[in-house]
């Protein structure tokens, strides 16, 4: 179990946390192997197409708070994102009836010359300038690495701002270049909340955090069914309902690559338990998740009536269409926990998974309990999966990949990822809400996705006929792992790489 201690301004990397790695070619089982012994290495890439940053992913989650502000102590470059989160905010908004209102973000716009003269000053008029024209209920101040490499002391003039507006003003350090890893973003955004936000329970009550992306509701019935009220954070919580988080009576993790940090921080800090076992993706994966926290919270008899009634009115449509996915193939691109959970989904569903590309990967979880290790029971139950690749979305290597395996279909998480499916003429599905899967209603849904996606292969066959492709046949030639570890062009494999 890794130890969270909230008396540091900065959370500490998922590199030295947790071992986390970014970049590793072989079969699943091996690298569920190498972690279990504590032997996984990472691999040093020698080309690099793109990679996520951690100040986004900390923005993602903190600029949804809905009573409080963002400052992005940063160049106006930085400030980029800001459209993007912003039209998610409202169409967020509008599918939970939430009055329409635009997301409070302020950059202070670092110039060359604040690198030697100093941006304290300008951070001091932004803080100040931000509440005058909203008042937030609370600032986060998120840093960049051009106000890592200045090195100045943010925290004394957070500290001061505090005191003088008298809300919670608080630093979230999530510099690009403190970390490879794109999730420890996350964990900066859920140290900022649990250092800042969150206070001690006074007393506890019947509500259940569910640590979320956006994506959909989906656990307000069964929450209730158990007479629980469900608890969505971050995103569209206010700074009060945030302070209160440890008051619940659990916890649940959407996505574990999300949601470790804050799941065990609050289970440390405020002794409010968590569910520690995979989502909820598929039939059996829904089964082992009901039991688990109808245990947790003491109502196991309700746990087995939702079961009972789920396999009653879900499983008998999908067991004609496995039927129909019987010696298909799949390839699945992710993130780490939600690539996994797909490769399980997936293999219940009857099809052959032979390859994925996930993100990065968790050795372990802040929690240190091996019934969260989803690639692991996967792998256990399914089979393996024979080209298992780490790749922080390096396009180069999920190409050629592809152009090696052609499998039946591919399955996607996020955008950008499947049109290379259609330009080598293979069926292609991209869900982004990352609930749609979760339950036996989710197992269905994927079911009808998948049938009709793989009706439209006449499509794409002969889209890809018209389809052009920038990268050569050298590049086809190479491994695609040639970027990776010793220059062998082998990938990582055991006993290479290291950091």
């Amino acid at each position: 179990m890794s130890q969270i201690s909230i008396k540091e301004p900065s959370v500490v990397i998922r590199e030295k946390r947790l071992g986390t790695i970014n970049a590793f070619t072989g079969a699943a089982s091996e690298i569920v192997e190498q972690s279990a012994k504590g032997q996984l290495k990472d691999c040093k890439r020698k080309f690099s197409q793109c990679l996520g940053c951690n100040q986004q992913q900390a923005f993602c989650q903190l600029a949804m708070i809905r009573d409080a502000v963002v400052i992005d102590h940063a160049p106006i470059g930085c400030a980029g994102e800001f459209a993007d989160f912003n039209f998610t905010y409202r169409v967020e908004q509008a599918r939970r009836d939430l009055p329409p209102a635009l997301g409070r973000y302020f950059c202070t716009n670092i110039l060359e010359k604040d690198t030697v003269f100093g941006a304290a000053k300008k951070l001091e008029e932004t803080i100040r300038l931000a509440y005058d024209r909203v008042h937030p209920n609370a600032i986060f101040v998120t840093t960049s690495c051009a106000s890592g490499i200045i090195g100045e002391d943010i925290e004394a003039v957070v500290d001061q701002a505090s005191k003088e507006l008298g809300i919670p003003v608080v630093t979230c350090t999530c510099e690009g270049f403190r970390s490879k890893i794109w999730t420890t973003g996350f964990d900066a955004a859920y140290h900022t909340v649990l250092r800042g936000i969150v206070k001690p329970a006074e007393k506890k009550t019947n509500k259940v955090n569910i640590i979320n992306f956006w994506g959909s509701h989906v656990f307000d019935d069964i929450v209730r069914r158990f007479g629980y009220e469900p608890q969505y954070i971050i995103p569209f919580s206010t700074v009060e309902e945030l302070s209160h988080v440890s008051e619940a009576a659990a916890s649940i993790h959407i996505c574990p690559s999300l949601s470790t940090y804050m799941g065990a921080g609050l289970n440390q800090l405020h002794d409010v338990p968590e569910v520690l076992v995979p989502p909820a993706y598929g039939v059996a994966g829904t089964d082992r998740w009901l039991r688990a926290f109808g245990k947790l919270v003491g109502k196991e008899e309700i746990a087995e009536e939702i079961i009972k009634e789920g396999h009653e009115k879900y499983v008998p449509e999908i067991d004609k269409l496995k039927e129909k996915f019987k010696g298909k193939r799949a390839y699945v691109t992710a993130g780490a926990a939600h690539g996994q959970a797909l490769i399980t989904l997936l293999g219940e569903l009857g099809m052959d998974v032979v390859g994925a590309a996930v993100f990065h990967h968790d050795p372990v979880y802040d929690s240190g309990d091996d019934k969260l290790d989803i690639l692991g029971q996967a792998v256990k139950n399914y089979g393996d999966v024979p080209d298992y690749r780490v790749c922080n979305k390096q396009a180069c290597e999920l190409v050629n990949a592809l152009n090696r395996i052609k499998p039946d279909l591919i399955l996607a998480r996020h955008g950008g990822m499947t049109l290379w499916g259609a330009k080598f003429g293979i069926p292609s599905l991209l869900i982004g809400d990352e609930q749609f899967g979760i339950g036996y209603k989710g197992a269905l849904n994927y079911a009808r996705r998948i049938d009709d996606a793989l009706d439209s292969i006449e499509f794409i066959k002969n889209y890809s006929k018209h389809a052009s492709n920038p990268y050569t046949k050298w590049w086809f030639d190479q491994d695609p792992g040639y970027f990776q570890g010793d220059g062998s062009g082998k990938g990582c494999a055991q006993g290479r790489g290291g950091f």
